[in-house]
């Protein structure tokens, strides 16, 4: 999701309030009745800056660069000055802008304009990620093909692209799949889309893409009043709270009355099946988007609340980084030698574990597969501790907020039935079901789906041509386990053999609880595998819980069908 390059580019009237700064969503608003100074064909440059034509993007960069001097050398008492927006712009552009031109003109503007006194902005985090060291980021070496390609197609490079782009081949799809929901032709009008996705992500008290979307459903004509509360939002998108709740924390209760409720004939207000489906698609893909954001630790935009501040740094009120070497969320916080002796020692016996499966020839008997599948599914796994109140943004756009996941299967508790692979599955029956009734995308997702399993660099750690099959296999089907569904043809005893306690934590937190994902987590599992392998498994963790929802709901509608 990108918003309008071109937005706001603006000069304001010198001495008047600062728009938006203090203001919840000042910094989302494109209040377009500003009375600024006119910067001429500067206005269209930001947009123009992601222009295939290389010409054209130096002509856009010139416009741009002669507007911001235009207004600097009008900051004087009753004239103007550059509004927080474009100045906003122009941080990030200087810190995401794949393009080293545009990144390096952004910075001398930036420098030029707290040079004549204006109070510039600065960002809080030094990279994309909390829990990955910026340096390691560059280091492994995000597509940069695939990042300006991003930029030229969407205005920006957020810190989910940059990311994502370790691995491009899965960027690629996912982006595809992401523009078809929110940008494309389709049943839903854009600006609901947006906010069906800030429901969504607001359920899992994630303000990263809850800012994203509301920001997109303001540039697609929405009223900010519905932002300030669910109560201000239409009835019919009102309707979709259950479903929502039940998707984001528990989608094996789903059932067929939760459909009939919205679709059937006399419902007030009446979904279609494609209004549905497509609303269903966008609520599952954000809140398996928002266990990729807390797994990775994502911080926020520059230019998103909480990303940057106008503030002067102050050496004793500087935040540590979770990564930092002293930090006590860091591996290193404890013997760090000692770690990575031992992580060594857990890459070579997970070598040995999975080439010992490979070679495994004791076939079990059906029974046997089920009580193994019926032993992980019930595995008391902890999480971490849960995180103060989120944000006022986020929480006045969450209905229930004590309902949560719970286990799918507590001890001692009478356990909802097990849906069976065999019995409904994506391949034989969703995606049919999808390209039915929302064109193309059961083949988006399907696609999505397929390079994220089939995904692999043959290698793991240090060591060099290894087949990982088996341990992407277990990961898959351990997530598909918390979720209750079970194939039976996998023996979910290699579950337990390939997937290593703290990974299990981790998965689990991510899965279910992750706005509780925190940098000890993340750094407990894996401790000598690369930072790019740990991205690999949270796409695995993402991809497969947004099929295992999508497959309870998909059911719940085929059974209304009938």
């Amino acid at each position: 999701m990108a918003s309008n390059p071109a937005a706001g580019f603006t000069c304001q009237a010198n001495g008047g309030n600062t728009p938006g700064r203090g203001s919840v969503y000042g910094d989302l608003r494109r209040n377009r009745s500003e009375s600024e100074c006119d910067v001429g064909q500067t206005v269209k440059s930001l947009a123009r800056l992601c222009s295939r034509d290389e010409e054209e993007r130096a002509a856009a960069l010139e416009e741009l660069c002669q507007g911001v001097l235009l207004c600097l050398e009008l900051d004087r008492p009753g004239s103007a000055r550059l509004s927080e927006q474009t100045l906003l712009h122009l941080l990030r552009l200087s810190r995401s802008c794949p393009l080293k031109e545009v990144r390096g003109r952004a910075t001398e503007l930036l420098r030029t304009a707290k040079e004549q006194g204006v109070e510039v902005p600065r960002a809080l985090a030094s990279g994309p990620s909390a829990f990955i060291p910026a340096k390691e980021m560059l280091k492994e070496g995000p597509d940069q093909d695939i990042l300006i390609e991003s930029f030229l197609s969407l205005g920006r490079v957020d810190h989910i692209t940059m990311v994502m782009a370790l691995h491009p081949a899965y960027l690629s799809c996912f982006l595809r799949t992401q523009h078809a929901l929110l940008e494309m032709d389709g049943p839903l009008p854009r600006h609901w889309r947006h906010y069906i996705a800030v429901m969504a992500a607001a359920r899992h008290h994630c303000s990263y893409p809850v800012q994203q979307h509301s920001a997109g459903f303001l540039e697609a004509g929405g009223e900010e009043s519905w932002l300030s509360g669910l109560q201000h939002a239409p009835t019919k998108l009102r309707s979709l709270q259950t479903l929502n709740k039940l998707l984001a924390h528990r989608p094996w209760l789903i059932t067929q009355q939760h459909i009939q409720e919205l679709v059937c004939p006399g419902a007030e207000p009446r979904w279609s099946l494609a209004e549905l489906i497509h609303a269903v698609v966008l609520m599952a893909h954000a809140h398996s988007l928002c266990s990729f954001v807390w797994g990775c630790g994502l911080n926020p935009e520059p230019d998103h609340i909480g990303g940057y501040t106008f503030q002067l740094p102050s050496p004793s009120h500087l935040p540590r980084s979770p990564c930092s070497p002293h930090s006590p969320h860091s591996p290193a916080h404890e013997d760090g030698r000692q770690e990575l002796v031992d992580g060594a020692m857990e890459v070579e016996m997970l070598m040995q574990r999975m080439v010992e499966l490979q070679q495994q020839e004791e076939e079990c008997t059906q029974e046997e597969m089920v009580t193994r599948f019926e032993r992980e599914r019930s595995e008391s796994i902890p999480t971490a501790v849960v995180r103060g109140a989120p944000p006022d943004l986020v929480l006045r756009l969450v209905e229930d907020p004590e309902f949560r996941y719970e286990d799918f299967a507590p001890r001692g508790e009478q356990a909802p039935p097990t849906m069976r692979a065999q019995d409904y599955s994506w391949e034989d029956h969703g995606f049919s079901l999808v390209n039915r009734l929302l064109p193309d995308m059961g083949q988006l997702l399907d696609e999505k789906f397929q390079v994220v399993s089939n995904l692999t660099y043959n290698r793991m750690a240090m060591h060099e041509g290894v087949d990982t099959y088996t341990l992407r296999k277990a990961l898959w089907n351990y997530i598909h386990c918390l979720y209750g569904i079970r194939y039976d043809d996998y023996d979910y005893g290699s579950v337990n053999v390939l997937l290593e306690r703290s990974l299990k934590v981790f998965v689990k937190t991510m899965a279910c609880y992750p706005e509780q994902t925190t940098a000890r987590v993340y750094h407990a599992f894996w401790r000598h595998f690369r930072h790019s392998e740990k991205v690999h498994a949270n796409l695995i963790v993402m991809e497969a819980r947004l099929q295992a929802a999508l497959l309870y709901t998909l059911r719940a509608i085929t059974h209304y069908m009938r």
